[in-house]
């Protein structure tokens, strides 16, 4: 009876510790990928308060996902350039290089970012950019509804870190054009998953085409050929602090896709 028992311990001791290990392992390795878990469940989007294009509030399902915890920098944007090149197979253009405001350029056949820009989050990246970035590391855009869950988490918060006032320990806004500030430098602003830089300093692309809500999935918004308007969430750093919300949708209709713009950038999902 007394072996019986100890047998039993032991075998509860060991499928404890294998589970643990596992679970120890899931965490390290999320954590190595730079990347945080949301979980699934409902959470409430959009806002009855804000501009038109946040109403109505609503409740949305969202299946557990994961995503960067900080944005694509323009490091990380030039080794994608160095690997794949300015255009896909198509003729779409990744990146405007030859814009003014580009923070990327060719130097001896090499994509670079330019001095003391590498770790700010790249700008100029066309949406087409941004999905094929993410396919190439076989991840993708997060979705509208998922990147306001990242940001927002269940409680309805106004902002990712919650219903204060922004400032400038939470996120990068208010600054001249085209400037911006390193991704991890507001470690005050994070979200409710540990996600940091959703607000201010550049727009973030999604992989939703610009659409009025309520949202869904399954109306044709998440069809990932690059034709219609793609929404921009998190507002940039010249935005107002009205911009800054978790609800804020970028409503400037002139956002070609195909095109990159000064204060754009995006962040991928898996």
């Amino acid at each position: 009876m007394v072996r019986g028992r100890v047998r039993f311990f032991l075998l509860m001791f060991f499928a404890f510790t294998t589970i643990s290990q596992a679970q120890t392992t899931a965490v390290v390795a999320t954590a190595s990928m730079g990347m945080a878990l949301v979980s699934e469940g409902y959470f409430v989007m959009g806002s009855n308060d804000g501009p038109d294009d946040e109403k109505p509030e609503h409740r949305v399902f969202v299946k557990s996902f994961l995503i960067d915890v900080l944005p694509i920098t323009n490091a990380n944007f030039a080794k994608f350039l160095n690997a794949r090149g300015l255009r896909n197979d198509l003729g779409e253009s990744f990146y405007d290089d030859d814009d003014r405001d580009a923070r990327i350029h060719q130097l001896d056949l090499s994509w670079q970012a330019d001095l003391g820009y590498a770790t700010h989050p790249v700008n100029e990246v066309s949406w087409v950019g941004a999905r094929d970035y993410c396919a190439w590391l076989n991840k993708r855009l997060p979705t509208e509804a998922e990147w306001e869950k990242a940001a927002r988490g269940t409680d309805a918060r106004q902002y990712p870190w919650g219903n204060s006032k922004p400032n400038h320990k939470m996120a990068f806004y208010g600054a001249p054009y085209n400037s911006s500030a390193p991704v991890d430098a507001f470690p005050e602003g994070a979200s409710p998953y540990g996600v940091l830089d959703l607000s201010g300093n550049q727009w973030e692309w999604v992989s939703s085409a610009y659409r009025l809500y309520p949202y869904s999935a399954d109306d044709g918004r998440e069809n990932q050929t690059p034709g219609p308007v793609r929404s921009t969430r998190g507002g940039g750093h010249d935005s107002s602090e009205d911009e800054l919300t978790t609800t804020q949708r970028g409503r400037n209709l002139s956002r070609n896709p195909k095109a990159g713009h000064h204060n754009i950038g995006f962040r991928c999902a898996r």
